[in-house]
């Protein structure tokens, strides 16, 4: 393996926020691609830096991991820099800041383009628009571009004026309804947004291809990249069962839509501790019973097929937490999966970083501190290349962090240029004041 990265080379304009746009460019940028973000000190776009500029350890408390987890429950006086909000998608990539909203600032952006293969954006419907950079004002400054857009809903139907976050996408996709614990109501279900990452994955995948035609042919390509699209197609054998059978799906909690009994998640001893198991053939369940000593529920008549356990399936459950309740977690895991029997534990986000067969794999990456966070282990990318060592290359990236390259060596702006730009609020590594206060 040698350091070869398949898109080397590529400029990427990042206008994306939150999370479903920045997980595809970031997967851009661990091929290679450069990819600079595009930051305006005087617009706040939530959840794209952190749940709030003016984060304390207050409200870090108060709000779930993936919001307010911050680096020993301090936000500090730059939240925006150490939030998980932002970390885990800002790997690899380049943050320069800019008022777009201004001639001086729009001027800026359009040089920036100038020098780009990819404009990507998952902004709400017409925000480009607005700053008077619409597909046909984009291609003008750079024919041959491919512009990535993601919006929620799509450019076409009702829903299209719909703004949306990760909840409401998924809802209107159906994740909310058909996931959950059986006969809850979708209320009910723990915040966890699948379809932010399905469909970056999505806008990834459409990028590279259009990258493709464009090395071969020069042109460019418009993507409409429907974030609640990409998400329906989490839920397709749902879909397929209304469209040719008529039944309508509901939640069947951990329970297998491939008809593996028992499939779940059971309780280990200690304090919530967990272990999922799946018998995926008849073969499984008979080591499943012999381990647990062939007692006489787990041997009764009927039980030997997958489709006589599916009629007994709440009983199945119910016996085998009893009976998984008064085993270690990480033992039983490694004597069931040496018995033959589908297990894994259920693994908090500690014990993924103390995992010690996740740290076998390599799957951490130690970085330096910054000025905003104390040094740490990042996951690396979860996919491998034959021919390019895809990691971490640069921690991810604070907020103007590389303003002076960006300025400097990108758009070749001179001193003069570049104080003028900085005295106006452009060139900043904070926000504006008035933002900061409230205003």
């Amino acid at each position: 393996m040698n350091d070869y990265l398949p898109l080397k080379g590529v400029r990427i304009c990042d206008f994306s926020a939150v999370w479903a746009g920045q997980t595809a460019t970031m997967y851009l940028a661990d091929m290679g691609a450069e990819c600079i973000k595009v930051e305006n000190p005087f617009v706040w776009n939530p959840m794209t830096r952190a749940a709030s500029p003016r984060m304390d350890a207050f409200m870090s408390a108060m709000l779930p991991p993936w919001a307010g987890g911050h680096p020993n429950s301090d936000p500090g006086p730059r939240p925006w820099n150490n939030s998980p909000a932002f970390i885990h998608v800002m790997r690899n990539k380049k943050s320069f800041t800019v008022d777009s909203r201004r001639p001086e600032g729009l001027a800026v952006v359009k040089a920036l383009i100038r020098t780009s293969d990819l404009l990507a954006e998952n902004l709400a419907i017409g925000t480009l628009e607005k700053l008077g950079l619409d597909d046909d004002a984009i291609r003008a400054e750079r024919p041959g571009i491919i512009i990535l857009h993601m919006p929620a809903f799509g450019k076409q139907g009702e829903y299209t004026l719909g703004r949306g976050y990760g909840a409401h996408i998924d809802s209107v996709a159906g994740s909310t309804i058909l996931r959950g614990y059986r006969e809850d109501a979708p209320y009910s279900n723990v915040q966890v947004f699948a379809g932010d990452f399905f469909a970056g994955m999505h806008g990834a995948i459409a990028a590279l291809a259009a990258l493709r035609h464009q090395r071969r042919t020069g042109e460019g390509q418009v993507i409409e990249a429907a974030q609640v699209e990409c998400s329906a197609q989490m839920f397709p054998q749902a879909a397929m069962d209304y469209a040719w059978n008529g039944r309508v799906a509901g939640t069947i909690g951990n329970r297998s839509i491939e008809g593996f009994v028992p499939n779940g998640v059971f309780p280990t001893m200690g304090d919530d501790r967990w272990i999922t198991i799946s018998c995926r053939s008849d073969e499984e369940w008979a080591s499943l019973a012999r381990f647990m000593g062939s007692p006489a529920w787990a041997v009764a008549p009927g039980l030997q097929t997958a489709a006589g356990r599916a009629t007994m399936e709440e009983m199945i459950e119910e016996r085998l937490a009893e009976f998984t309740a008064t085993k270690d977690r990480d033992e039983l895991f490694h004597v069931l999966q040496h018995a033959g029997v589908t297990a894994g534990p259920v693994l908090s986000a500690r014990d993924a970083v103390e995992d010690a067969h996740l740290d076998a794999s390599g799957a951490w990456k130690d970085l330096p501190a910054t000025a905003d966070y104390p040094a740490t282990r990042f996951a690396v990318p979860p996919y491998h290349f034959s021919k390019s060592n895809i990691t971490i290359r640069t921690e991810p990236a604070l907020f103007g962090q590389h303003n002076d390259y960006v300025y400097r060596e990108v758009l070749g702006l001179n001193d003069e240029e570049i104080e003028s730009l900085r005295a106006a609020g452009h060139i900043t590594d904070t926000y504006d004041a008035q933002l900061l206060a409230g205003g």
